[in-house]
């Protein structure tokens, strides 16, 4: 056995909601919602990670003192309800990502997570370790996770790449959050990772396939609202029962698969995430558009007939 981790560093596992950034209708921040938003999510769902300020977060959208803002309420209502709250950091400009790196040390985040910068793309793994590297530096106790969106990044650089010798350059390194459907890399990266890391796949309507590989836990934004479903397809793979396991995964494949039809983007997401759990979320930023409201009245039709309330 190796020698027990500190209590601020276990390992991350299970599910962890990609939450949504809550926003006024004038379109700033609304703080207010955010102490409900983890009560729903733990008592409704039983999702007791968060991942904060990512892609579902309109992370990218927000300025370095909006984020910083957003990790701090996040941080101070998920104490004592929350295990683990990992604050997403990455930016454009390094200079931001170890300000933010920094800051979520100071205010008792979990763990850092980093997504590749996407205007100036690094050409190389090699190259983006070493930006990987440099905002770690800004928080070198806190636990790393690399955040690999080659989709979205336009960075197609493997993530077995990535992990290589990592630790030699950030010896706080945890894991990935794997949001890619290439599940050669993400086996490679589950044989490949140490123990004490955790390789998180974040494609939710894949799930399943994940686990078969062997993934630690999921990061993703349905876990907002079908946490409690998805929850049960763990149990049931872990029991072997596939047929029940497979049988929730096909309920969320099919859910969306129908919001695909209808745009489906962080911002109908965001609409449905409202519709589903009652919270106040708010509109997308632009360039996000208000998903229109039938779209999203639909969308949450469909989500009663595929998970009806017991």
């Amino acid at each position: 056995m190796s020698v027990m981790a500190p209590a601020a560093d276990k390992k991350l596992t299970g599910l962890v909601a990609a939450t949504f950034t809550p926003f006024t209708t004038q379109g700033e921040l609304n703080l207010s919602e955010i102490g409900r938003y983890i009560d729903y999510l733990k008592e409704k769902q039983g999702v007791n990670n968060i991942f904060v300020n990512g892609t579902t977060g309109e992370g990218m959208s927000l300025s370095v003192a909006e984020r910083k803002m957003l990790a701090e309420e996040w941080c101070k209502k998920a104490k004592g309800k929350m295990d683990q709250v990992i604050v997403h950091v990455g930016c454009m400009s390094l200079k931001d990502s170890q300000e933010l790196a920094h800051h979520a040390a100071q205010i008792g985040a979990e763990g850092i997570a980093v997504i590749a910068p996407s205007f100036f793309k690094p050409s190389s793994a090699d190259v983006l370790k070493k930006f990987l590297q440099e905002v770690s530096s800004s928080a070198p106790t806190l636990p790393f996770y690399y955040y690999h969106i080659p989709a979205v990044t336009g960075v197609n650089v493997l993530a077995r790449d990535v992990l290589e010798d990592i630790e030699t350059l950030i010896p706080s390194f945890r894991g990935v959050k794997f949001s890619a459907c290439d599940l050669m890399d993400f086996g490679q990266c589950i044989s490949y990772s140490a123990p004490h890391w955790s390789v998180l796949y974040g494609v939710d309507e894949q799930l399943l396939a994940s686990l078969a590989f062997g993934a630690n836990g999921a990061v993703g934004s349905t876990y907002n609202y079908v946490g409690s479903h998805v929850n049960k397809l763990i149990t049931a793979f872990e029991k072997g029962d596939l047929v029940q396991a497979r049988n929730i995964q096909f309920k969320i494949q099919e859910l969306i698969s129908f919001a695909k039809k209808l745009g489906f983007d962080v911002g109908v997401n965001k609409q449905l995430m409202s519709e589903v759990s009652g919270l106040r979320l708010g509109p997308p930023r632009l360039p996000l558009m208000l998903c229109p409201p039938a779209n999203a009245v639909s969308i949450a039709q469909k989500y009663h007939s595929l998970f009806p309330e017991p």
